[in-house]
């Protein structure tokens, strides 16, 4: 290579063609792949951290090689050491899951109003064109969160007539979109026939679905999680359930993850699981690569990239 402009250090053990694209793309720009579990090289150097973010690892080692500018494959950064951060500039692909995301609250919310897949025939029912089906059309959705993903929840609900509600951590927000803003959670989530949560973690969001969140819940009421399963106190949701609290739970995250075989969400009526998979789409992983090419681009240039972390707000 000849005028190497910058080193990348691709915190991953490999992203096939994805990868390959990106050098092709850069062929002034050094790759240089970090195995997330080995020993940190002693001679590793390279200004730019293109991380995993999914699972601990050995990144605050590498941090330590002269990075300057650190960027997270995915929306969240709670498995980065942040607070080694305070002197680089730390990025995230905030918003480009956000569709497949709330595609995804849709159908969880969508089946159960329409009862599905119990309501499937395999055989001559009971009754035959009679249901007691219920209709989105009406009912209130509380999005705890109002980033980029219950944004988008909101504008994919709105057409079905729902009644959306929302609380987000600033307090600031706007009807123009058709949203509710409530003053707190509490206030939110009292009416709501579906809870949708969705927020970053931070110390003020580990098991903010406690027993007090639940029971401010209206009873029966259907939670969805699609934040990070740290949010939820997964044994106070269990006694809601078990309680008729909460009459649905559908989960894309749980603590930890990967569950053990055994874990009690496995098998529980009142849950439907998904493993961390909402976010799937067909050029979901094309997506995340897009973007942190776009933002290599600006940093070659000297501009500040997108989707910057506020290191002090931890998201």
């Amino acid at each position: 290579m000849g005028n190497c402009r910058a080193t990348v250090l691709v915190h991953s053990p490999g992203w096939g063609r994805h990868m390959a694209e990106l050098e092709e793309r850069f062929t002034d720009v050094r790759f240089v792949h970090v195995d997330p579990d080995g020993a940190v090289p002693a001679d590793l150097a390279g200004e730019i951290l293109f991380a995993q973010t999914f699972r601990p690892s050995n990144v605050a080692d590498v941090l330590d090689h002269g990075v300057r500018w650190v960027h997270s494959i995915g929306h969240g950064v709670d498995h980065l050491p942040l607070d080694l951060m305070d002197d680089m500039v730390v990025s995230c692909s905030r918003g480009v899951s956000a569709v497949p995301i709330a595609e995804w609250v849709v159908a969880m919310i969508l089946t159960a109003v329409k009862d599905l897949p119990d309501s499937w025939a395999d055989g001559p029912p009971e009754r035959w064109s009679w249901a007691n089906l219920g209709s989105l059309e009406g009912q209130t959705v509380a999005l705890v969160g109002f980033g980029s993903i219950n944004r988008a929840v909101s504008d994919r609900l709105l057409p079905f007539g729902a009644n959306l509600v929302a609380v987000r951590r600033s307090g600031a927000g706007t009807d123009d979109n058709g949203v509710q803003l409530a003053s707190t959670i509490a206030d939110a989530v009292r009416d709501a026939d579906h809870v949708v949560v969705a927020v970053p973690v931070t110390g003020e969001t580990h098991h903010l679905v406690d027993a007090a969140f639940l029971a401010a819940m209206k009873p029966e009421a259907h939670l969805i999680n699609v934040a990070r399963g740290s949010v939820v106190d997964q044994d106070a949701l269990r006694v809601a359930l078990d309680e008729g609290q909460v009459g649905l739970a559908s989960l894309d995250v749980s603590e930890p993850e990967p569950l053990p075989a055994g874990h009690w969400l496995y098998g529980h009526p009142g849950v439907r699981l998904s493993p961390h998979i909402s976010w799937s789409s067909p050029d979901a992983i094309q997506q995340l690569f897009d973007m942190f090419a776009d933002n290599l681009e600006r940093w070659l240039r000297g501009d500040n990239p997108e989707g910057i972390v506020d290191l002090e707000a931890g998201y």
